[in-house]
């Protein structure tokens, strides 16, 4: 049997389970670090279903500590980058303009799959696994301390660590609740479908379309609707809507997200039958109908969707998790706290995980013997902030569906907005590493003396 000492003194293995956005940059993170890690991936190849991605200035500086933003920025063009804040429009009648300033600091709007291919390229491909879908989790029966990872196809996988990067369907969120939580998984629908789709920016223009979208995003904001007929909502059900909108690729192409929710249910009780899709292709007709009776910059964006659009049954992690830590499992990303994307800010907070994972895996006076601690420190400090992002993303589209403080008094419901992303955009990320460490020495996890921003991953 290994003796403690040399547990102790033993390099850390880290297994990542799911390569998406904050999967992918975890790994590379770790991997630049000296962090033994391997990465898993459920599908064929690294890829992402979606649109565009909101990438806001707390997760640019991220990816710039990490040494990711200039491989990222090579994928983008100056017109992905844009200083925050958006245009807050009416979207029935008349469209009258609210313009809302954001912090002054620059955001980035990019093409799911573009930003992937950038961190793919960064990746050691020897450490990533494909076609590994993940059933459980389990102690190693050889050795309690070590974690095993089950996949489908039979194999298995053992390390120190397991970190829980897959999505808002996380496995790894199931050992981390326990035996006791049953068939609950804390997957709640959030009663907001999202209707996506990418249209030309040049075939709106020509269509007619007069919304300025070069400079700021675009957010339509909505009516209480009450529809006569409608088989997803039922009958005769208060319904508010939005639209969100930005360029991509160099401005080519417009990202549109159009919003449909219902707030008389409380989140997780009308849940959708098993087995039902989250994400399906409905038609244009259905698109049009459901946002029947807009204004005209709308109607023209109706009409030059694509076909058949993507409709999202958006899930959240609701109620709030206690903990994104069981003994050496950890989540982070969608799995730890799936949010609306209200703020742009989901992925930005599984990147922000990600970041503090890196460098505590990759600290000096991190070990076998002190893991546990060390993660559970981890979730103390990461929950409080998701957790006040997630609950910021619901309030923000709720005021831009009119459902806010200040209801349909669009004047007023700006000033709900200011200041609604300023301590999503603007955080110490040194301050809260050193809380991290604080609390580590406080509990003996680490000695006294421990730097409070050593580690690999800076």
């Amino acid at each position: 049997m290994e003796q403690p000492q040399n547990k102790k003194n033993k390099k850390i293995e880290v297994a990542v389970v799911g390569g998406g956005v904050c999967g992918l940059t975890l790994a590379i993170a770790l991997q630049k670090a000296g962090v033994a890690v391997q990465l898993f991936e459920a599908a064929a190849a690294f890829g992402e279903i979606g649109a565009g991605l909101g990438v806001g200035p707390n997760a640019m500086r991220v990816l710039e500590r990490l040494g990711l933003m200039d491989a990222v920025m090579e994928k983008c063009s100056p017109a992905d980058l844009r200083s925050t804040g958006f245009i807050f429009r009416t979207g029935v009648g008349e469209h009258q303009d609210y313009p809302l300033e954001g912090p002054h600091e620059a955001g980035l709007g990019i093409h799911r799959a573009v930003f992937l291919d950038a961190l793919v390229e960064l990746v050691d491909p020897a450490i990533c696994h494909f076609h590994k879908r993940c059933t459980h989790i389990t102690a190693s029966p050889a050795d309690p301390a070590r974690m095993v990872v089950h996949f489908l196809d039979g194999t298995t996988h053992e390390a120190d660590v397991v970190l829980g990067a897959d999505g808002i369907k996380s496995v790894a969120r199931k050992f981390v609740l326990g035996d006791a939580a049953g068939a609950d998984n804390r997957t709640a629908f959030s009663n907001t479908v999202a209707y996506r789709g990418l249209v030309p920016y040049d075939k709106l223009r020509e269509a007619g379309f007069k919304t300025d979208l070069t400079q700021h995003p675009g957010c339509f904001v909505g009516p209480d609707r009450v529809r006569a007929s409608d088989e997803w909502w039922n009958a005769r059900l208060s319904a508010f809507q939005h639209f969100i909108l930005f360029t991509i690729k160099n401005g080519e192409t417009v990202n549109v997200v159009a919003f449909h929710a219902r707030y008389d249910i409380p989140i997780g009780a009308n849940n959708l039958p098993d087995g039902a899709p989250w994400v399906e292709r409905v038609s244009r007709d259905e698109l049009k109908r459901v946002y029947e009776g807009w204004g005209p910059d709308v109607a023209t964006l109706l009409d030059c969707m694509p076909e058949q659009p993507s409709k999202w049954s958006i899930h959240v992690v609701h109620p709030p998790l206690d903990t994104y830590v069981r003994g050496r499992v950890a989540l982070l990303g969608d799995a730890a706290h799936g949010m609306l994307p209200h703020l742009g800010a989901g992925a930005g907070q599984g990147i922000e995980d990600a970041y503090m994972l890196a460098r505590l895996l990759s600290h000096p006076h991190t070990n076998n013997g002190n893991i546990e601690a060390v993660l559970q420190v981890y979730s103390q400090i990461r929950r409080p902030r998701a957790q006040m992002v997630w609950d910021r993303s619901r309030l923000a589209g709720r005021i831009y569906d009119g459902n806010g403080p200040h209801g349909t008094d669009w004047a007023a419901a700006r000033g709900d907005l200011e200041g609604l992303w300023t301590p999503v955009w603007r955080h110490g990320f040194d301050d809260e590493f050193g809380r991290v460490v604080g609390l580590l020495q406080e509990r003996g996890a680490f000695p006294s003396a421990a730097p409070s921003s050593a580690g690999g991953a800076q």
